[in-house]
């Protein structure tokens, strides 16, 4: 045998990307990553446009793209178990294939219910394409690097989102192409994922925690997660459908989605590093009453204003690191081995919120206009400074030295994405609990009483 075939049968079955080299594995999983979410953030806004010049209606619309976050909700619920038994690159190859033919078949069938049904179909897909890459990850990581790795997916997924709105501008909305480009997206990201190993990492998933007992722990971590999914589901769900609503042109609208992904990449790390140093619950209360203004700053000018495009900037800035707020405060009133499964549990309490926030504005926008569109953002970021307000007067704080690090967390991860929070054993002190009341005991009677 010549030296030729030696090698070129030591090269039969070999990955391009060796297992054994994790820097470029875990980077070829953030390409193939950011190459769905520009496919994705440009199918979402396209498909706000073409409702509205289709002739959907408010109501009608917001139904249609709300029907990614319940096929995402319903895909991050069941991903983890066909993972166990058909295994990572299958999965990824499977679900990346039939997202790309549900992109292309909202250019063939253009009525509200095939629509809905392929929002549905392909968020569930994009549920399952999340797992891959965060189990992925995680067993990529160690205890050095998860944090690293957390934040630096939450900047891929936020800037692969950004870039796939300013495609709207290559082509015209009303035409094939961007539904055959954000396709082409979606389906490249097969190629790093399939080149960087042959082998599947094990599935492990968190123990799951009750919401019941989660609300018992830490309420505001609770309500902190569904509110910003309520309103970080409207915003990305219907934001283009109030765009194209007010008469924005596409390159407005472009404009408009990502200033608030820019503003959510840039306000991550001052907020978490003023949390770790302060009361945690009163930079939740800041930070929500921030997004509130934020949110009702846009109508007070011209939709055509740049202090729109600077008040969707604060409204990222703001809106999303409440949920890295929410996820870091329930873990200070956790035990360790209770974290992971309680992160989860935020995560799906999120996405049922990201399901109802876009319905309630599409519905109220029908019924009463556009703008309302912007009141339900404020309204959800209001409910959570009410509560927020409300625990900092009647229940006291988890102690300092309780206190986790912030680490971002991606508001629109799956509940895997909680397996790549970092595992430190931390020194537990006990939570303060209210002191019991002693019985009374009956004093003994005096002689004179006895006599």
């Amino acid at each position: 045998m010549t030296e030729q075939q030696d090698l070129a049968e030591g090269l039969v079955g070999r990955p391009l990307i060796a297992p054994s080299n994790t820097a470029a594995a875990t980077w070829a999983l953030f390409l193939g990553l950011a190459l769905v979410m520009a496919g994705n953030g440009l199918q979402g806004s396209l498909l706000g446009i073409r409702a509205e010049a289709e002739g959907f209606g408010l109501a009608v619309s917001g139904v249609v793209m709300a029907c990614y976050f319940a096929g995402f909700f319903a895909g991050s619920l069941y991903s983890a178990h066909v993972l166990k038994s058909v295994g990572h690159i299958r999965v990824f190859a499977a679900l990346a294939s039939t997202a790309s033919s549900a992109v292309l078949i909202h250019a063939v069938w253009i009525n509200p219910i095939s629509w809905g049904f392929m929002r549905f179909v392909f968020g569930l897909c994009m549920a399952g394409l999340y797992v891959v890459v965060e189990s992925w990850l995680n067993e990529l990581a160690d205890n050095s690097t998860r944090g690293r790795l957390l934040s630096v997916y939450m900047v891929v997924t936020m800037v692969g989102v950004s870039a796939g709105q300013f495609l709207l501008n290559v082509a015209d909305t009303n035409g094939f192409s961007l539904f055959i480009l954000s396709s082409v997206l979606v389906s490249l990201s097969l190629v790093p994922i399939s080149l960087s190993a042959t082998s599947a990492p094990p599935i492990s998933t968190p123990a799951k925690v009750t919401i019941k007992e989660l609300w018992a722990a830490a309420p505001t971590g609770s309500l902190t997660s569904f509110f910003v999914g309520a309103a970080s589901g409207t915003l990305l769900g219907i934001g283009a459908v109030y765009g194209a609503a007010v008469g924005m042109p596409d390159s407005r609208i472009a404009l408009f989605m990502t200033a608030p992904m820019i503003g959510a990449i840039v306000g991550q790390m001052p907020i978490g590093w003023v949390s770790d140093r302060v009361s945690r619950r009163a930079v939740i209360l800041v930070v929500a009453l921030a997004a509130g203004l934020a949110a009702l700053a846009p109508l007070t000018v011209a939709t055509s204003s740049n202090l729109v495009l600077v008040a969707m900037f604060l409204l990222g800035a703001t809106l999303f690191p409440a949920y890295s707020l929410g996820i870091a405060y329930t873990q200070d009133w956790l035990r360790p081995e209770q974290v992971l499964g309680a992160s989860g549990s935020l995560v799906r309490i999120n996405g049922t919120g990201a399901v109802l926030g876009p319905l309630v504005a599409a519905g109220l926008m029908a019924i009463v206009g556009p703008h309302l569109f912007f009141w339900v953002i404020a309204g959800s970021c209001g409910f959570i400074a009410i509560h927020v307000g409300y625990r900092v007067m009647v229940a006291e704080a988890p102690p300092e030295e309780r206190k986790v690090r912030f680490i971002p967390f991606p508001t629109r991860g799956s509940s895997m994405a909680a397996t790549l929070l970092p595992r430190k054993n931390r020194l537990i002190t006990p939570l303060p609990t209210p002191a019991k009341p002693k019985p009374e005991t009956p004093e003994p009677e005096s002689p004179e009483t006895i006599a």
